[in-house]
């Protein structure tokens, strides 16, 4: 007899692909579970106008309404993009029982038909813009593209991506609209899962943008007393990126940011050693903090927590304290 597993997540095309990532990783792990994928549409999903903070951030725009379902017991467990999860808080009665193995964390330059990376780098005077969501993302591009009009674009992968190579322009709350876009800025992982690999014009190294903490890890959530859905969940953890999460959320839960302070935090581990790099910037890329240590991988949250430590020596507070609503 099989064994059910329901499993929520969004509706967007992306999130549906890594979820059935995870059934089909449990499928193979165990061959006696059924999983079932439950689709959400989170108010992050149905309001392709407003930023996320009227929402609570990503955390209420994209994560609240599954946990809500799981603490009901309408589901075994949930998907999360592990930089959709708030890091400087936890839900009672839930866990993160699974991190599936990173995909690339770096993030990626997308542009509109016609344009070249060259013209966008020599762009004084001819008003290109950039479009995206992400405060971080926004924060570097201006740091390296200081002649491009940096705009807030929302929407799934696909969505944006229609939206650019359209030339629609971004509506706004106030019934205002931006754009249309020239170029965005997305994370890599994002452009494979949904099969725009190949619209990827450069990818940004880590020097030049600092991915978000837990970028292009697939996570796992349940309740925590759930102790037969956590053992098979167990089955597909990858230790490596369950190191790593530690690591970087450990950065944001000293630093205690939220989501509207530019924060990134992008670990790797060699051997038995691994590197952690975390940085701090205000809204307009123009103050910009970063710390870089390296200890025993088995030791994440040592590390992390010194590495937020750090950052808070070099004034990370003042700048997050700057940024965060009112």
């Amino acid at each position: 007899m099989k064994i059910p597993v329901r499993i929520g997540t969004r509706k967007s095309v992306m999130a549906l692909a890594q979820t059935e990532d995870i059934a089909s990783q449990l499928r193979a792990a165990a061959s006696e579970l059924d999983p079932e994928i439950v689709k959400f549409e989170t108010v992050g999903d149905s309001d392709q106008i407003s930023k996320l903070l009227p929402h609570g951030g990503k955390g209420g725009a994209f994560v609240a309404e599954i946990r809500a379902a799981m603490l009901r017991g309408d589901l075994h467990c949930a998907m999360h993009s592990l930089k959709d999860m708030p890091a400087n808080e936890e839900t009672p009665g839930l866990i993160v029982a699974a991190t599936l193995a990173r995909d690339p964390a770096n993030d990626s330059l997308v542009l509109r038909k016609g344009l070249t990376l060259d013209e966008l780098k020599a762009s004084r005077g001819k008003g290109y813009t950039i479009g995206t969501n992400a405060v971080r993302r926004a924060a570097y591009a201006k740091r390296l593209f200081p002649e491009v009009n940096v705009i807030h674009f929302r929407g799934a992968a696909d969505t944006r991506l229609r939206k650019l190579d359209n030339r629609e322009k971004q509506r706004l709350p106030d019934g205002g609209e931006v754009g249309p876009a020239d170029a965005l800025i997305m994370a890599r992982s994002g452009l494979e899962r949904v099969g725009f690999a190949d619209r990827i014009v450069h990818d940004f190294t880590p020097d030049e943008m600092l991915p978000s903490a837990g970028q292009g890890i697939v996570a796992v959530e349940c309740p925590i007393n759930d102790w037969q859905t956590r053992k098979y969940l167990a089955l597909i953890d990858d230790p490596k990126a369950r190191l790593c999460c530690d690591a970087e959320r450990e950065v944001l839960w000293v630093l205690n940011g939220h989501c509207n302070s530019p924060m990134a935090a992008y670990s790797t581990i060699n051997g038995s050693e691994m590197t952690l790099s975390a940085s701090v910037l205000d809204q307009e890329g123009g103050l910009f903090i970063e710390a870089k240590r390296s200890g025993p991988a088995d030791r994440p949250r040592e590390l992390g927590r010194a590495i937020g430590l750090d950052l808070l020596g070099k004034g990370a507070a003042a700048i997050i304290e700057k940024t965060r609503p009112e």
